[in-house]
């Protein structure tokens, strides 16, 4: 598995791989405008990143993050998701790693994440990992480097 931040030329790749994603469906369309600085989620802050995980050259995952001062928060987890045939591999764990080192070069502790109550498996994810319930559907890390 190969990771790296991604960049506008990979915007189609990632909205084309959401397409085969019959549980979750397509990707946000407004995935190259957010990356842009151009779509700003409520309270978001630049900078933004998207990172992206390969295997070979297909594209089986990304995650995204940007700064905000939602909920009081430093961070905020925008996007991640993984093809369906790549789930359970660890290639999630290695998103979030390195969003976490993202946000911790940014000084960024206090990381928030909308999940909607009917994705368990998300909800499960994010709480192996320390995130506990914030407000409404909100998990947050108090820290997340420390988890």
């Amino acid at each position: 598995m190969r990771y790296r931040e991604a960049t506008q030329e990979d915007i189609p790749v990632i909205l084309e791989a959401r397409q085969t994603d019959l549980e979750w469906g397509p990707a946000d369309h407004r995935t190259g405008l957010y990356l842009k600085g151009e779509h700003h989620p409520q309270q978001a802050l630049l900078p933004r990143v998207i990172i992206i995980a390969l295997d070979g050259e297909a594209l089986v995952g990304y995650i995204g993050g940007h700064l905000t001062t939602r909920y009081e928060c430093d961070g905020e987890l925008q996007y991640l998701w993984v093809a369906p045939e790549q789930r359970r591999r660890g290639v999630a764990s290695g998103l979030l790693r390195l969003l976490t080192d993202w946000f911790a070069e940014r000084e960024a502790k206090r990381i928030c994440v909308d999940v909607s109550y009917d994705n368990m498996g998300a909800r499960a994810f994010y709480a192996d990992r320390g995130a506990v319930k914030l407000v409404g559907p909100w998990l947050v890390w108090e820290d997340l480097a420390t988890e």
